[in-house]
C-alpha cells in the first residue's frame, strides 16, 4: 500500500503544489517564500520521517497569513488522502520535545474529528513571521486532515525555540500515530470507521 498523495491548490491568493509520502525518510524540499516557515516545515518533515515536497506562491506582499493557512489546508488534505481508510494505523501519537529551554507536548488522534487545542502563551514576531500564524497553520491542517490535536507549551522563553519544539513535536506525533501496527488488520475504531 502506497501511503502518498499529491495535492494542487489554487486560489486568487495562493498556488500550492504538494506531494507527501508517509513512509519516507524525512526528505524535505520546501519553498513557500517564507524562510522561517520553510525551516519549521523542514524540521517537522525530518523528525516525522515522512517525505514532503512543497512549492507555494502567495500574496506575501500583503501578509503571510494566506500562504501559511493554505499550506496547512493542502498538507491536511495530503495527510488525509495518504492515510486512505487508515486501516492498520496506531491512530494515537504523542511527543514531548525540548529545544533548549523550551518544552512542548504534542498529542494527536487520527480520529476523523477535527479539533485543535492550542495552549501556547507566546506572542511576538520572528523577523516577519508572526507567531499567531503557527496556530492558523495547525488549525487549517487539523480541519482538513481530520485530526484531534493538542499542543501545549509547558515552558520556554525563546520564541524560535518554542515554535521549533512544536513543529518537531507534531512531526514525531504524526509519525507515531500514522505508523502501521502489524497486529492491527482493520480500522482502529470500534465503529469500523474513523
Amino acid at each position: 500500500m502506497k501511503r502518498q498523495a499529491q495535492i494542487e491548490r489554487k486560489t486568487k491568493e495562493t498556488s500550492i503544489s504538494l506531494s507527501i509520502h508517509l513512509d519516507g525518510g524525512g526528505k524535505a524540499e520546501i519553498s513557500t517564500g517564507i524562510p522561517f516557515f520553510d525551516h519549521m516545515l523542514s524540521l517537522m518533515t525530518m523528525h516525522g520521517l515522512f517525505d514532503l515536497s512543497l512549492r507555494a506562491k502567495g500574496d506575501l506582499e500583503i501578509d503571510f497569513h494566506h500562504t501559511v493557512e493554505d499550506v496547512g489546508i493542502a498538507l491536511g488534505e495530503g495527510i488525509k488522502e495518504a492515510l486512505g481508510d487508515a486501516a492498520g494505523i496506531r491512530r494515537f501519537g504523542e511527543a514531548l520535545v525540548p529545544m533548549d529551554e523550551a518544552l512542548s507536548r504534542v498529542v494527536l488522534d487520527i480520529s476523523g474529528r477535527p479539533y485543535l487545542v492550542y495552549s501556547v502563551k507566546a506572542t511576538g514576531r520572528l523577523k516577519d513571521f508572526d507567531l499567531e500564524l503557527a496556530e492558523s497553520f495547525f488549525k487549517a491542517l487539523v480541519d482538513h486532515a481530520g485530526l484531534t490535536l493538542h499542543i501545549d507549551l509547558l515552558y520556554g522563553k525563546n520564541l524560535h525555540h518554542i515554535v521549533e519544539s512544536i513543529f518537531k513535536g507534531f512531526g514525531r506525533a504524526l509519525d507515531q500515530a500514522s505508523s502501521l501496527d502489524e497486529r492491527r488488520a482493520g480500522i482502529p475504531s470500534t465503529k469500523g470507521r474513523l
